[in-house]
């Protein structure tokens, strides 16, 4: 049976790349936890298998899992499991600050994680581990980044290079990384969902899903149904980040200032609702004509999509890593619209509502799930935090 490696087990990767691997059938998958054993202990006490809970579907048994190594243990396993002939696609889930880039979007070697790995320290980083396995392959294999960043699979291919040079490794084997975009609104797991199936590992998730992905493989690949095989995933890739994950980032500021907890009070809010509404509008104006086409009933979904209550994704679960995330979904739409001399009060309104939520948790005392969060907490002025997400030229006051 071929094997499909997995770097990154939270949840979203068990509602996503799981349960279509599941559909596929004919694979096997082995999971890679990055932090802890919590999820292998939890999957392993019920033979890799959990509950998905699919919003107006039921609960859907997922069981592709026979196997999930935790990567602090077990370093020198991963290694091997990504240089392993039988494993025909890799594919990994670490969000966005898993990669370690610079403010250009390059492998940030200064990096003391990144710096560490390439003296030869032990690993722990997915751009450590992938360097280092492939290294060692002697057999072609695909790496399919489905992260949440501009050009994925080119960032990704480009950050495990530098690595590799800049440790002095070889890679010699065929590696390919196509560009990939996922969607699947997936919060975190409840105790209540956990009492309701019975189940400690299960996950919550909506019934859409969508995944395009660059026809850039290698070698086999599971028959994914629904899966769109495209030439160039750009125009999709910027109608999700843009219209999409920027609404949510905005939502999620916004709405936290506003005292709402989840998104489905956040897009209940009149106020918040028009403004949402009109970022991705915005962010519409700026996609590719034949994605265009599509904005306006794409937005209309949205809408619904974040009205579930029984989704209840947190506020705070999505205005983690903001420094990481806003440059592709709010600072890009901006530079594309500035460009073409049109305004945008809606996607200033979400750098606005970023510097505020910024200020007032630094001023509360609580500590911002950041990985920037020292330098924010240092200098809440808005240039300054503007700065620090690439918009030091964006004025919000």
């Amino acid at each position: 049976m071929n094997r499909l490696l997995h770097l990154g087990l939270g949840n979203f990767a068990r509602a996503h790349v799981m349960d279509y691997t599941q559909d596929a059938g004919g694979w096997a998958v082995t999971g890679v936890s990055m932090r802890s054993a919590t999820i292998r202990d939890g999957l392993k006490a019920q033979d890799f298998d959990y509950t998905l809970r699919i919003h107006g579907e039921g609960d859907k048994r997922i069981h592709v899992i026979d196997k999930v190594i935790v990567a602090p243990e077990e370093g020198q396993a991963v290694i091997d499991a990504i240089a392993d002939p039988n494993v025909q696609v890799i594919t990994m889930t670490v969000t966005e600050k898993g990669y370690h880039l610079d403010a250009d979007g390059l492998l940030d070697l200064a990096d003391p994680m990144i710096a560490r790995e390439v003296r030869g320290d032990p690993l722990t980083t997915a751009i450590g581990f992938l360097a280092n396995g492939l290294g060692k392959r002697a057999t072609p294999v695909t790496v399919l980044s489905c992260d949440n960043r501009e050009s994925n699979g080119d960032v990704l291919g480009r950050a495990i290079g530098d690595f590799i040079d800049a440790a002095g490794l070889r890679m010699t084997a065929e590696v390919r990384f196509p560009n990939s975009m996922v969607d699947r609104i997936t919060p975190a797991t409840t105790d209540r969902l956990r009492q309701e199936t019975g189940d400690p590992m299960a996950v919550p998730t909506e019934a859409f899903r969508e995944w395009v992905i660059e026809d850039f493989f290698v070698g086999a690949r599971p028959i994914w149904p629904g899966v769109q095989y495209v030439e160039d995933v750009k125009p999709h890739e910027a109608r999700k980040l843009r219209m999409l994950n920027g609404a949510h980032s905005y939502l999620a500021y916004a709405g936290l200032l506003r005292g709402h907890t989840y998104v489905h009070e956040a897009i209940a809010d009149p106020g918040l609702r028009r403004n949402a509404q009109a970022l991705m509008m915005e962010a519409a104006q700026t996609l590719d004509p034949d994605v265009q086409e599509q904005a306006e009933g794409y937005a209309a979904a949205l809408l619904s999509r974040f009205e579930i209550p029984e989704i209840a994704h947190a506020l705070r679960q999505i205005a983690m890593d903001g420094t990481q995330k806003l440059p592709y979904r709010v600072i890009a739409t901006l530079r594309d619209r500035t460009r073409r001399n049109l305004p945008s009060p809606a996607l200033t309104s979400a750098l606005s509502a970023w510097v505020t939520f910024c200020r007032k948790e630094v001023a509360e005392g609580l500590a911002l799930q950041d990985p920037m969060a020292e330098d924010i907490a240092r200098d809440t002025n808005a240039p300054a935090l503007l700065k620090l997400i690439g918009a030091e030229d964006i004025s919000v006051e």
